[in-house]
């Protein structure tokens, strides 16, 4: 099979691609340019874009014996990732822009690519893993639970899974490096990126404030009351509880948490831990990776990257029409989900990803559109 191995710098991507090659596979790397002047960019960045990075993925693919090439994608990642990013902040949303990446880069303009100049299919260090189902291929959680990268994978339809190999995910992190310096890679002991790749420094607030100025508003309790001001609503998110300065405490002297932002009024809602909680949760476009499941059907759920999974019940799908497999034929596809927590969870956002599981199977995703 001819295999892109996606090769970001890192040892996760190093020892994928080495697997692959191991497997018999006819392997190519390539390294995604994602920044527009990557010599810009401190060395050590966060992000997986660097000139560094860039040097450490050839010189990881000399040492395997394959080719080597650096594909520009920054507009589309510009496009498709940082712009979205933005603009979801300034509606008052908490987008996950590595779910966005994942969704627009990776596995749609590198794997139609890829498919355009005759691969079959796409290899990556993400740490999931694919198995044989009576259905066809399934997205299963990771062996290694503390770096499972499912979540951010579940926006994935199943003709793009099919051609996608994940060869880590029945390896735990620290045998990866263990295996990288075996082989000799010098990246074994490279540190994980971490947090958002196009914000270097770690300020997002800043990098917001940048982009979209400041825009003055008032900081209202949930019955209305102003409490203070706050110089942009995109500077805030749901669940958040530093930074509020607001100098009067509350009535039973408890922290105060943002509730909601409504971007219309440009009005930052805070209350209670109490009033933070989430006990049913709509979604929008929604991506299936598996038999969708029907009304009443236990599932569990997760919210963020990290998060914690919770029981939950699927109460109602919506649906809208889209094409179906035959020739000019038309199928329904839900469309929307909404379910039910067993238990709450609080810091719920709209414009984050939800994601159904039934056991490790990924079932599927889609982007909060409300909380109750």
């Amino acid at each position: 099979m001819r295999v892109l191995a996606a090769m970001s710098g890192g040892v996760d991507s190093a020892v994928a691609a080495a697997r692959a090659v191991d497997a018999g596979h006819e392997v190519v790397g390539v390294h995604l340019a994602l920044a527009r002047n990557p010599q810009t960019l401190r060395a050590g960045a966060r992000g997986c874009c660097t000139i560094e990075d860039a040097g450490d993925a050839r010189r990881v693919a000399d040492i395997l014996g394959i080719p080597f090439y650096v594909w520009d994608l920054a507009e589309r990642f510009q496009q498709d990732v940082i712009d979205d990013f933005v603009a979801e902040y300034k509606i008052g949303r908490t987008p996950n822009p590595c779910v966005r990446c994942n969704q627009k880069i990776k596995f749609a303009a590198l794997l139609d690519k890829a498919v355009a100049l005759g691969f079959d299919a796409v290899s990556t260090g993400h740490y999931a893993q694919m198995l044989d189902g009576p259905h066809g291929p399934e997205l299963h959680r990771a062996v290694d639970m503390g770096k499972d990268q499912s979540y951010v994978l579940a926006v994935l339809p199943p003709d793009r899974l099919a051609r996608s190999l994940f060869p880590l995910g029945d390896t735990r992190k620290e045998d990866v490096r263990i295996e990288a310096a075996e082989r000799g890679l010098r990246v074994a002991s490279k540190p994980d990126s971490h947090d958002i790749c196009f914000i270097s420094d770690g300020d997002t607030q800043g990098f917001l404030a940048k982009r979209l100025g400041e825009k003055p508003g008032p900081i209202v309790d949930s019955e209305g009351q102003q409490l203070g001001e706050h110089s942009g609503a995109y500077g805030f998110t749901v669940g958040q509880r530093r930074g509020l300065a607001i100098g009067t405490p509350a009535a039973d002297g408890r922290p105060r948490y943002v509730l909601s932002i409504e971007p219309v009024s440009n009005t930052v809602v805070v209350g209670s831990a109490e009033e933070l909680k989430v006990r049913a949760i709509t979604g929008a476009e929604a991506t299936w990776c598996a038999p969708v499941p029907e009304p009443g059907a236990a599932v569990s759920v997760q919210v963020r990257a990290h998060g914690r999974e919770v029981p939950a019940r699927v109460v109602s799908l919506g649906s809208s029409t889209g094409p179906g497999s035959g020739a000019g034929s038309l199928q329904t596809l839900p469309a929307t989900v909404h379910v039910e927590l067993d238990e709450p969870i609080s810091g719920v956002a709209t414009g984050q990803t939800l994601v159904l599981y039934r056991g490790t199977q990924v079932i599927g995703s889609s982007t909060i559109s409300a909380t109750a």
